[in-house]
């Protein structure tokens, strides 16, 4: 008897293991085919035994104008049993300028090589998580970085060609040497050509610009925090988010190389990027958005709600031009600020990409195409999903203020109001100022609320604010802010960190070697109580009225009307909370004030928030069915000043 039981726990185990070991070498179409498709690869290779190997792939440019073709630096880690067996693989591509200048995730990794030049510890754990399962990981030094030629050009031509142009050589259309210059030719004979991109910040909005060229190969892409239109990054609709250009950002990650042979190039960053906040060729030229009927690539989004370095317009125009086209599309987004997945919800994250790419690069039919569109942090490390994003029924849903019995402390509903509202800017304000004295009379700003919610109220998507306003000088910032009134414990977003605390064990995710570990750092959710939350934010230079792409001086006392696009988000606004609207002048560290002081008059018969409901009017008609009370007029507490210092697009 008990050499049965043996036998039977055994023979289960054995044929299982074959089945898994049959199902990694069979095709996905041959497994199907089989009747026995696989659904999850699995760690059947050897990590430690993974071919290392670099190549130059030539981009076509010569952006630094040194007489021959810039060539780009690609660092290969793949498995080696595919390859004698004669069998090809998918490639995950991380396209980046951090790899020797910033580092990369929330350890701030660098490659390291060996002495041959081969590339020993790739950032991050795609290596070694997905090269035992399959993939090959393949980390392209942006051209002007690290081993790369040519020049930075911040979301350009050169920068988009750096990527694209290594797709081209995985899919047989470009040639790759095996050295920086000379060598021999190199084919990537070894790769099947279906090729993902994923990368944080700036490695995510290439991601988001070769998928945007249509190139052939390019099967899904995994942007995270990413960009989608580098005005955005730069500018508010005419008002500065950062006290520089373009042309510091590239300064601060290109090699010594570049640094001696771009300054032309440094030079049209300058001269395209005139801080009067004008739209010229070159943001024309960084604008992914116009090109989203391209992408033929699926693509998996995440973004944090409160990243106030790449601020959340950027995947909501992104997310609204791809639903446009039709393209593929999955979204996560989490409370925190300017963080990866994986310092927020790391095994989930782990899992859900695994699935992903074994999806669109393997066809494995594992279902993650069938289940819900979109996964949003509703509290700290609790998260909801929905179906479609935004839900059925979102609908945009226009809310009016009117004066209140308070000077500046107004009301927010669905009936035109009449009268005005005064403020004067005061650059030293910001928007945690104006909430926490909400229900406070102050001169920087105006401030409308509904009464308590009787019910939650969901918003969800992308808001507009129209305001006419007439100003005392011949220039004007103004901010709008949408505010849920009422106490939370929200991740703290305005912390060093943007929402996480690193702790000081490890988890580990894949296979190490010596030079490569793959285990990192635990993260925890690091929290904050509050009284208010600011959820959803909006910037404009009044003196671009007529014309988003160019201001002009305004004309004191005259009235102008502008319609301000307010930050994409999902929030919901619980019972017994307000929900609030502010205008106000500049935000303090969030965008640069202007050159004069204006006391801004508000005509509120011509202003109103455009806001996306879930549920619609009605929905708010009936969340609102309450008498409308005065707030007390205590301090609120929130988060402290948010800031944006860091104008690097951060790994």
């Amino acid at each position: 008897m008990p050499k049965r039981t043996r036998f039977t726990t055994w023979r289960p185990f054995v044929i299982a293991v074959v089945a898994a070991l049959a199902a990694a070498f069979l095709s996905p179409v041959a497994a199907q085919a089989a009747g026995r498709g696989p659904r999850e690869s699995r760690p059947v290779y050897s990590y430690a035994g993974a071919i290392r190997e670099a190549v130059w792939v030539d981009t076509g440019l010569d952006s630094d104008g040194d007489g021959r073709t810039d060539r780009v630096a690609a660092d290969i880690v793949r498995p080696a049993e595919p390859a004698a067996q004669g069998r090809k693989v998918p490639v995950i591509m991380d396209a980046s300028p951090y790899y020797s200048c910033c580092g990369r995730g929330n350890e701030s990794q660098l490659k390291t090589y060996d002495a041959a030049g081969n590339v020993v510890r790739m950032p991050l754990f795609y290596d070694n998580y997905f090269v035992p399962r399959g993939y090959a990981v393949v980390g392209v030094d942006l051209a002007g970085t690290n081993r790369s030629d040519g020049c930075v050009d911040v979301g350009g031509r050169s920068d988009i060609q750096s990527a694209k142009a290594v797709v081209d050589w995985l899919n047989g259309r470009a040639k790759a040497y095996s050295s920086r210059t000379g060598g021999t030719p190199v084919k990537a004979t070894w790769t099947n050509g279906r090729t993902g991109m994923i990368g944080k910040s700036w490695d995510g909005t290439i991601a988001n610009g070769v998928a945007a060229t249509g190139v052939k190969g390019l099967r899904t892409i995994v942007p995270i925090s990413s960009i989608s239109s580098w005005y955005d990054y730069y500018f508010a609709q005419g008002a500065p988010l950062y006290d520089s250009g373009p042309d510091w950002l590239a300064g601060a990650v290109e090699s010594d190389d570049a640094y001696a042979k771009c300054g032309a190039v440094q030079q049209k960053l300058v001269d395209g990027a005139p801080r009067t906040g004008d739209w010229t060729g070159l943001w024309t030229e960084r604008d992914y958005v116009k090109d989203a009927s391209k992408v033929k690539a699926s693509v998996f989004l995440v973004h944090g709600m409160q990243d106030l370095n790449v601020r959340t317009k950027n995947f909501g125009q992104w997310w609204d031009a791809l639903a446009k086209n039709g393209v593929e599309r999955k979204i996560w987004l989490s409370q925190t600020g300017h963080v990866d997945p994986f310092d927020y919800r790391r095994g989930a994250w782990v899992d859900t990409l695994h699935r992903w790419f074994d999806h669109e690069l393997l066809g494995y039919d594992n279902g993650i195409d069938r289940e819900p569109m979109a996964d949003v942090e509703r509290h700290p490390d609790q998260w909801v999903t929905s179906a479609v994003w935004p839900p059925h029924g979102t609908t945009a849903t226009t809310l009016r203020p009117a004066a209140g019995t308070r000077a500046g402390v107004g009301t927010l509903g669905v009936k035109r109001g009449s009268g005005t509202e005064t403020f004067t800017d005061d650059p030293a304000r910001s928007e945690t100022d104006w909430a926490a004295q909400l229900a406070t009379p102050t001169a920087d700003k105006a401030g409308f609320l509904t009464a308590p919610l009787t019910r939650d109220l969901r918003l969800s998507g992308s808001s507009e604010v129209t305001v006419t306003a007439a100003p005392t000088t011949a220039t004007a910032h103004l901010t709008a802010v949408l505010v849920d009134v009422g106490p939370d414990t929200i991740r703290d977003y305005a912390d060093g960190a943007e929402g996480i605390t690193t702790l000081t064990d490890r988890t580990c995710w894949g296979e190490s070697t010596a030079g490569d570990s793959a285990c990192f750092l635990k993260t925890a959710a690091k929290t904050k109580a509050v009284d208010y939350t600011v959820f959803s934010r909006g910037w404009a230079d009044l003196g671009t009225y007529a014309d988003p792409g160019h201001g002009v001086p305004l004309t004191p006392g005259r009235k102008y009307t502008i319609t301000l696009d307010l930050a994409a988000t999902d929030h919901v606004v619980p019972k017994g909370h307000r929900l609030a609207l502010i205008v106000a002048g500049t935000d303090k560290d969030l965008i640069d004030p202007p050159s004069t002081t204006p006391t801004l008059t508000l005509d509120l018969s011509r202003t109103a928030a455009e806001v996306p409901l879930v549920g619609g009017a009605a929905a708010f008609t009936r969340a609102t069915s309450a008498r409308w009370t005065a707030p007390g007029t205590g301090r609120l507490t929130g988060v402290r000043v948010p800031h944006s210092v860091r104008r690097v697009p951060a790994s």
